[in-house]
């Protein structure tokens, strides 16, 4: 028997839980939350012994001892920007879980891990989360001084995904790879990887739109609608993340049921999917100016890669550039998992978290 690592991935109405032994599943559970549960809670971090409660009882249930744990691993929050890796989580951390910006529950993935840790006396860790910035500093710069560019989005899965892409598929390390990964679910990013560094990413609010976000338009398009006097400015961050995209043409987001109304003769739904993965075709093609057509691959991730209709468009625009590798679905449990493995057999070094430059480095 190897390594007993849990997996810890907190969202805004469940709490996901996963146990590996090594690279072998165990077990998985979704801990569903009703609106009425939540809304008992004044904040995210009210929640937290409550969540912890939820996950203790659930392994009593399948008559598992967290002291047979080795580590406990928790999705990363919306800290301060870091490079890619596992994070050790120390008082630094906890900190700014508690007290970050932006109000997520994504940032009780670490202090769960904590907490769930020292019950059972092992060291708890976060991988890539949300917030990793490993951006060149020629890719910050924007037009305006005061919004530099910044690197957000799904981390986890992407570099997961260029792991096993890396290893099953180029049969080289990530580190001598560059590739381009495209993470497309409710919302969207697209990755660079350099020589094993995220290097340059597009944000689902920078460019191309996904199923439930804006993407964007001409700026000052966006400004005159932003003070036309129609909208608050909670109805124009809705219409930017979570009511834009296919989302805002369609009235519907699932990719499953825009290709039934497609195949229903519905061509304005037709016209929308193809304007996505033209979005799309065009994002990846941005990004592949950077590496100047030395590409080993594009990566093709996400719940929307399980559509084929959608991959099989973006194909046809971006073949060109490079081999095109679809892994569908959203691994983020698996990837949590295989963190930790690499970091407790010695394949990846944990990082100390400190305070930040603001540019993804640790100071």
């Amino acid at each position: 028997m190897g390594y007993k690592i849990l997996a810890i991935n907190p969202g805004s109405t469940s709490t996901k839980v996963a146990l590996y032994d090594e690279e072998r599943p165990l077990l998985e559970l979704n801990l569903r939350h009703s609106t009425e549960e939540i809304s008992r809670f004044a904040g995210v971090n009210d929640q937290l012994d409550w969540r912890r409660g939820l996950i203790l009882s659930a392994l009593r249930e399948e008559a598992f001892d967290i002291r047979n744990l080795s580590a406990v691993i928790g999705r990363g929050g919306l800290i301060r920007p870091i490079p890619a890796g596992v994070y050790e989580v120390n008082s630094r951390m906890r900190y700014d879980l508690r007290n970050a910006q932006m109000k997520h529950a994504c940032n009780l993935g670490g202090l769960l891990a904590a907490q769930i840790a020292h019950m059972a006396g092992v060291k708890a860790y976060i991988a890539d989360p949300p917030v990793v910035d490993e951006m060149d500093d020629v890719a910050r710069v924007s037009g305006l001084p005061e919004l530099p560019r910044k690197m957000q989005g799904h981390a986890l899965n992407c570099r997961a995904m260029a792991i096993r892409c890396a290893d099953e598929v180029l049969h080289k390390p990530l580190a001598d790879c560059r590739l381009i990964v495209l993470h497309l679910g409710g919302g969207g990013s697209c990755r660079l990887f350099v020589d094993g560094r995220m290097v340059d990413c597009v944000r689902d609010d920078e460019w191309m739109f996904a199923p439930k976000r804006f993407g964007g338009a001409a700026m000052q398009d966006v400004v005159t609608l932003c003070y036309s006097g129609k909208y608050t400015y909670e109805e124009m961050r809705r219409k930017i993340r979570g009511r834009g995209g296919m989302y805002a043409h369609l009235g519907v987001s699932d990719c499953r049921v825009i290709e039934q109304m497609i195949n229903d003769g519905d061509e304005h739904a037709a016209l929308i999917l193809d304007a996505q993965a033209y979005q799309i075709a065009k994002t990846i093609g941005l990004l592949s100016i950077v590496l100047k057509g030395d590409c080993d691959a594009i990566i093709l991730t996400g719940g929307l890669a399980y559509s084929e209709l959608l991959t099989g468009k973006i194909k046809d625009y971006v073949g060109f550039i490079a081999p095109v590798c679809v892994l569908a679905g959203e691994t983020e449990m698996e990837a949590l998992a295989l963190g930790g493995v690499r970091m407790l057999t010695g394949e990846e070094q944990p990082n100390v978290y400190h305070a930040s430059d603001g540019k993804g480095k640790n100071k």
